[in-house]
């Protein structure tokens, strides 16, 4: 029989086994989005082969409940607060208190705010360009689009901003519907919105701009079911499987830009490694690649 002694022992050495592992908080509220949740699985592998512990947090796009859930994991004093596709201007007093405790506070995809150490991300304005220009000469440089957004993401609204611009040099495209997409559920919703504008406009659209890619899939799913000989042209960003697989089988899917998500949670551990040893970031924003996915790219001829 084990005596109390060594049983004290034991729990001790625990004890200070934990407290000596790094705890690292995850959040977000999409979590159920195909590239977000990539970047947080790579995330957690590459987390893991430090030794780290990860706890990932996901609120369903509930902003209070995440605001919330910030100021927990800083009560707790984690070594580190991850923000995942998150816009931290929306929970600024909650990351300035964690900065202010001490907790560097990392932003994947998302904004630099007061109290943010890094934010690593794409030049979404960037994307929002090519995605644009890609699509409009698809189009010969004319016709009509259908414009799905969610500007509560800061990187989608920089992809809006790209496009406005795109569209006053391009005075031949129009935007003829737009819908801001809800999350969690985009691919269903941008589907219901899809079914109303395929109603009311019908062959007029010529196009379809998606600000992701799981709006783009939703809108073609009306297209494939309500309007199968439609030659309109569909766009996204992100690179989400699903959407290379459909560009692959020549759908109205044309072209989606592919984001280095895995890139981005690998730089983070990284970045998060040198905080934690106490180095100062030598930049506070980080910026990774993106290439256009479509056909060609593919080697597929759609003839």
């Amino acid at each position: 029989m084990r005596t109390l002694t060594t049983l004290l022992a034991a729990g001790i050495f625990q004890f200070a086994a934990s407290a000596h592992a790094e705890d690292i908080a995850v959040l977000t509220p999409y979590l159920s989005s195909v590239a977000t949740n990539e970047m947080i699985e790579t995330f957690k592998t590459e987390s893991a082969a430090k030794g780290w512990t990860v706890n990932v947090v996901d609120t369903r796009g509930d902003f209070q409940q995440l605001a919330s859930r910030v100021e927990d994991v800083a009560n707790a004093g984690v070594k580190a607060i991850v923000l995942v596709s998150v816009d931290p201007n929306q929970i600024g007093d909650q990351v300035a208190a964690a900065a202010d405790k001490g907790i560097p506070v990392i932003v994947l995809d998302g904004a630099l705010a007061k109290g943010v150490a890094i934010n690593i991300t794409t030049d979404n304005f960037a994307l929002g360009s090519l995605l644009s220009d890609y699509l409009f000469k698809a189009m010969g440089d004319k016709g009509n689009i259908v414009k799905f957004f969610h500007s509560a993401h800061p990187g989608v609204r920089q992809r809006e901003l790209a496009l406005d611009k795109a569209l006053g040099e391009h005075p031949g495209i129009k935007v003829i519907a737009e819908h801001y997409v809800q999350v969690p559920g985009p691919i269903d919703n941008a589907r219901q919105a899809m079914e109303t504008f395929v109603r009311q406009y019908g062959d007029e659209i010529n196009g379809v701009w998606a600000a992701w890619d799981e709006p783009a899939i939703g809108a073609l799913l009306v297209i494939q079911s309500d309007k199968p000989d439609s030659k309109a042209l569909i766009a996204g960003i992100d690179g989400n499987p699903q959407a290379i697989d459909l560009i692959k089988q020549c759908s109205n899917l044309v072209a989606t830009v592919r984001q280095d998500f895995p890139g981005i949670a690998k730089t983070a551990v990284k970045e998060i490694a040198a905080v934690i040893e106490g180095k100062k970031p030598e930049k506070s924003e980080i910026f990774v690649s993106a290439n256009v996915i479509d056909r060609a790219s593919l080697g597929v001829s759609c003839n």
